[in-house]
């Protein structure tokens, strides 16, 4: 997660483009963890495979490759998403045999690949050329992998969402070749941001799955309890208005810091477990949304280990799971039944010579709504707000020694989710 930028009332929209080929072998909801590495303390590869297989955690998201850390997955059957930096972008794009050869060097056969995404920020990164080159990159990657398989594959109310009216030119033709490759969309959802917008005590209980009185969408009529249901069913609404209802929908990023400045409300200890815990057991009852009941979502949790090296705020550098001596900042209820040693610590890597700021940094944007969810407390309205990316879509692929099957294509965009903006 990049530093998060508070926004004005007006809602704002900062591009982000990112492309993803998912591999998932089932249907059923899992839960994944990012691996920032803006940070000069960060534990070995095998102290992090241990700290992993001690969980419940089935998934990690990386945002380049790292063979190091790969490798120490092997046999732990957690699958990895693979990032592929902006710079590689104009490469994967130049021709088929340029992705062919970046794909054999970097996908791995060694653990499961859930997904592979192309890029970062490409619609904010202050290159005006990586865009176009998007859609090409994502062809040629495709045309990379292994043949012979089949292709599977704004938030205040919920019913009102929609996609800002200037990514069009961008969006239209990429949910288009999204849909008919069969593509999930991705979202950041992070109700904290809602939260420090608003901190009532009745939005903190709404943004932490805790009893309330609950919000009802005027238009829909369904009644939202938490605002990670009311933020889905937001993106749910927009793509339905795109034409898009038969695209699935993954949490690509979602967290709570434990810790903050002094003006940074909420961001404690106690709110940072009760909204990770709650949303894991949330995901585990696989009860769905309002609008989607029933319907498992495939969840990224941001971050395991704390980024020291991160700006801005306190809370950048607090969103960690983990501290990077392998101990829990508090306890998400992630650890394996039955598990009861700690992992071993393993003398921690040498610290980096060279800080890559783009290296774990997830997009800046901030969508924030303008409109607000009726049925709260003394008629009051409550504006939702999130900071979100969306990536969408996907292809899947059978490859060799059965190391991945079904691989999806994917973007990531951040846009605004207000209907009539």
């Amino acid at each position: 997660m990049g530093i998060r930028r508070r926004q004005d009332a007006a809602a704002t929209i900062l591009g982000l483009l990112q492309v993803l080929l998912f591999h998932s072998a089932t249907s059923q909801s899992f839960i994944g963890v990012n691996y920032g590495t803006i940070a000069d303390n960060l534990p070995p590869p095998a102290s992090t495979a241990s700290l992993l297989m001690s969980t419940s955690i089935g998934k990690l998201r990386l945002y380049e490759p790292q063979p190091e850390l790969v490798a120490a997955l092997a046999g732990s059957n957690i699958s990895i998403l693979l990032g592929i930096p902006n710079g590689d972008v104009p490469n994967l794009a130049s021709s088929p045999a340029a992705a062919a050869s970046w794909a054999a060097a970097n996908i791995p056969t060694t653990v499961p690949v859930s997904a592979i995404s192309v890029g970062n920020e490409l619609l904010n990164s202050g290159d005006p050329t990586l865009a176009p080159q998007l859609l090409p990159a994502m062809q040629n990657l495709l045309a990379a992998l292994p043949a012979g398989s089949t292709t599977k594959a704004p938030s205040d109310p919920p019913s009102s969402g929609a996609f800002h009216p200037d990514l069009a030119g961008s969006l239209d033709p990429v949910l288009d070749f999204l849909h008919q490759n069969g593509a999930p969309f991705m979202i950041n959802p992070y109700p904290y941001f809602a939260y420090a917008s608003d901190t009532r005590p009745e939005t903190l209980a709404f943004c932490l799955f805790q009893p309330n009185a609950g919000r009802v969408d005027a238009v829909s009529g369904l009644t939202y309890t938490n605002m990670f249901d009311a933020q889905l069913d937001a993106i749910r609404a927009a793509l339905d208005a795109k034409g898009y209802g038969d695209v699935d929908i993954v949490i690509a990023e979602t967290g709570w810091p434990y810790k903050g400045d002094a003006n940074e409300a909420g961001a404690t200890v106690d709110n940072a477990k009760a909204y990770t815990s709650n949303l894991v057991a949330h995901l585990r009852s696989q009860a769905g949304t309002p609008g989607t009941p029933g319907k498992s979502v495939d969840t990224y949790i941001f971050a395991l280990y704390d980024e020291d090296l991160k700006g801005g705020p306190e809370s950048e550098r607090s969103f960690g799971l983990y501290k990077t001596d392998l101990t829990a900042n508090y306890d998400a209820g992630l650890a394996k039944s039955g598990s009861t040693a700690a992992p071993t610590i393993l003398t921690p890597s040498p610290p980096q010579s060279t800080l890559q700021p783009s290296r774990g940094a997830t997009p800046t944007g901030f969508c924030q709504t303008t409109a607000a969810v009726p049925g709260s407390t003394q008629g009051q309205q409550v504006p939702l707000s999130s900071s979100c990316y969306i990536p969408a879509g996907a292809v899947p692929r059978r490859a060799d020694a059965g190391t991945w099957q079904l691989v999806w294509f994917g973007v990531l965009l951040c846009m605004a989710m207000v209907a009539g903006m």
